[in-house]
C-alpha cells in the first residue's frame, strides 16, 4: 500500500483497489512503522472501502489492530444515506475517561499512598466479572439506561454540576431498553458501578507540568495538584449489546449481498430497522457507562473524604469523554455543512471552542481531551483545536495504545516484580486485582505516550494543557 507524507504528523494511504476514499494516519514516522507490524493498516484500508464513507478514513497515533476497525479509527458516513458498523464502535461501548479535581498537593498524597490505594480497592469492585453485592431490579436498570446521568442525579449518586461537565451531558437521547437483550440486562444488573479488568483503572495522579497556564486555569488545574482519573466503560452490558447486534447484522448483510471487505466490519444501511434498533441499544449502553463511571466517582469521593476529610475538597468533575461511540454531528465537507454519523473507536472527540455541543464552562476555551498513558508513565489533559474539524472530524487519540499483546506481556513480565519495581523506582503504589493483570498492563507493553501526544499536537488537532504522573493505581 502506498503511503505518502502530507505534513510532519499526517500521512496518507492513497486510494487504491476497493478503497472509496483515501486514509489519513496521524503519527510520527516511528509510530507509523509500528503500525505496519500487524493488521492495523490493512484494517484501515478496509474501513476506507466501506460504502458511503465521507472524505477519508482516519487512524490516530495510538492506533493498533482491533476487531474490524482498527483501534484508533475514525470514520464518518452521511446520517441519512450512510451506514452503521457496530465494529466501528467496538465491544466496550462508551469506554471512556473522566478526571476529578482535588484541593490536595502531591506532598499530601505521598504521605498516604498505601492507605488511599487500599481504601479505593476496598470500595470499588474490580476485576474480571466484578459485581455489586446487590443487583438492580429490571425496572431500575431500564430507567438507568434510558435516563443516564439524570437517573444518577435522582438517586443522589451524581451532582447536578456533574452533568454540565460530561460529553452528551451524561445522557444520549433515544436510548431504548426494549432493544436490549435479556442476556445483556442480566449481565448489567450487578455490574454497574464496577471497574472491570484489563486496562481499566482508577488512578490518583499529580499535575507534573502545565503547558498552557490560561487553559489550565479554566480547567481548574495547577502544578502539583492531585487529580483522579477513572477509565472504564459499559462492562458486560455493552459487550453483550455489541455481540448481539454484530451477529444479527450478518445474515441481513449477506441477504442484501453487501460488499464486506472483512466480515468483522459488518454493516447495514442507517435506515434499516435493525440498524435503528442497534443505535437505540448502543445509546442505552452509552448511558450505562456514564452511570458506571458516576457510581465509581461517588466511591472515589467517599474514599477521599475518609482518608483526608474536607481537606480533599469536593472532587469536582473536570470532564468525562467517550472513546467508543457513534453519533450524529454536523461537519463541513467540501465547503458544505453535512450531518454525519461519526464512528470513533479508540478515539476521543476533540472539539474546539465555539462548538455548541460543549458545556458553558468550556465553550470559550475548547473541550478537555483526557488521554491516559500507562500505570508507570504519564497521562495528559489536552484541549481540542480548530484544525481538528478539518483534519479529523473533531477527533483525537484516546491513550498511549498497546504495542505488545496481553498474551506476550504476560509471558514477558512478572506482575509482582513489576509492582515492586514501580514502587521502589518511581514511587507509584499499584494495587492490582491479580499479578496477571499487572503483567498485562506493564508500561513497556504500551507505545510511548509522549510520542502520541507529539503527533496530535503537530497535526493541530489537540494541544497539551497538563502532564500528570501516577501516584496510586487501582487495577482490575
Amino acid at each position: 500500500m502506498a503511503i505518502k507524507r502530507l505534513s510532519s504528523a499526517i500521512f496518507e494511504m492513497e486510494k487504491e483497489g476497493t478503497m472509496n476514499v483515501p486514509a489519513h494516519i496521524i503519527a510520527t514516522p516511528g509510530l507509523l512503522e509500528g503500525m505496519r507490524r500487524d493488521k492495523t493498516l490493512w484494517q484501515l484500508k478496509n474501513v476506507a472501502s466501506l460504502p458511503g464513507i465521507v472524505e477519508k478514513a482516519l487512524l490516530m497515533p495510538d492506533g493498533h489492530e482491533g476487531y474490524g476497525f482498527p483501534i484508533g479509527g475514525v470514520a464518518a458516513f452521511d446520517a441519512e444515506e450512510g451506514i452503521v458498523s457496530p465494529g466501528g464502535v467496538g465491544y466496550d461501548i462508551n469506554c471512556g475517561v473522566r478526571l476529578l479535581l482535588t484541593d490536595l498537593s502531591r506532598e499530601d498524597m505521598e504521605k498516604k499512598q498505601r492507605e488511599m490505594a487500599e481504601t479505593l480497592f476496598k470500595h470499588i469492585p474490580t476485576g474480571l466479572g466484578a459485581e455489586q453485592k446487590e443487583k438492580l431490579s429490571g425496572e431500575a436498570l431500564d430507567e438507568l439506561v434510558e435516563n443516564g446521568l439524570d437517573w444518577a442525579i435522582e438517586h443522589d449518586i451524581a451532582r447536578k454540576e456533574d452533568k454540565e461537565h460530561m460529553e452528551e451531558f451524561g445522557k444520549m437521547a433515544e436510548a431504548d431498553a426494549s432493544k436490549v437483550s435479556a442476556t445483556a440486562k442480566k449481565r448489567g444488573k450487578r455490574q454497574v458501578g464496577t471497574l472491570g479488568a484489563g486496562n481499566h483503572f482508577v488512578e490518583v495522579q499529580y499535575v507534573q507540568r502545565i503547558f498552557d497556564e490560561k487553559i489550565a486555569r479554566a480547567f481548574g488545574l495547577w502544578e502539583g495538584q492531585v487529580v483522579v482519573m477513572i477509565h472504564t466503560g459499559s462492562r458486560g452490558f455493552g459487550h453483550q449489546v455489541a455481540s448481539d447486534y454484530i451477529h444479527a447484522f450478518m445474515p441481513l448483510a449477506r441477504e442484501k449481498k453487501l460488499f464486506l471487505p472483512d466480515e468483522e466490519l459488518v454493516y447495514l444501511p442507517i435506515k434499516e430497522e435493525l440498524t435503528q434498533d442497534y443505535l437505540s441499544a448502543m445509546k442505552a449502553a452509552v448511558n450505562f457507562a456514564f452511570v458506571n463511571r458516576q457510581m465509581i466517582t461517588k466511591e472515589v469521593r467517599d474514599s477521599f473524604y475518609k482518608v483526608f476529610g474536607e481537606k480533599a475538597g469536593g472532587l469536582p468533575l473536570l470532564y468525562d469523554v467517550a472513546h467508543n461511540i457513534a453519533k450524529e454531528e454536523w461537519h463541513t465537507v467540501n465547503g458544505k455543512k453535512q450531518r454525519l454519523m461519526v464512528h470513533r473507536k479508540g478515539a476521543t472527540r476533540a472539539f474546539p471552542k465555539g462548538r455548541k455541543e460543549l458545556p458553558s464552562a468550556y465553550i470559550d476555551v475548547g473541550q478537555p481531551v483526557l488521554i491516559p498513558g500507562s500505570m508507570g508513565t504519564s497521562s495528559y489533559v489536552l484541549v481540542g483545536k480548530e484544525a481538528s474539524l478539518d483534519v479529523s472530524f473533531g477527533s483525537s487519540c484516546h491513550g498511549a495504545g498497546r504495542e505488545m499483546s496481553r498474551r506476550k506481556a504476560i509471558h514477558t513480565f512478572k506482575g509482582e516484580e513489576l509492582v515492586k519495581e514501580l514502587w521502589q523506582k518511581e514511587h507509584i503504589y499499584v494495587k492490582p486485582k491479580t499479578w496477571k493483570v499487572a503483567a498485562e498492563e506493564a508500561p513497556q507493553a504500551y507505545k510511548d505516550v509522549d510520542s502520541v501526544i507529539k503527533a496530535v499536537e503537530e497535526a493541530g488537532i489537540s494541544a497539551p494543557v497538563s502532564r500528570n504522573k501516577p501516584l496510586v493505581v487501582v487495577k482490575g
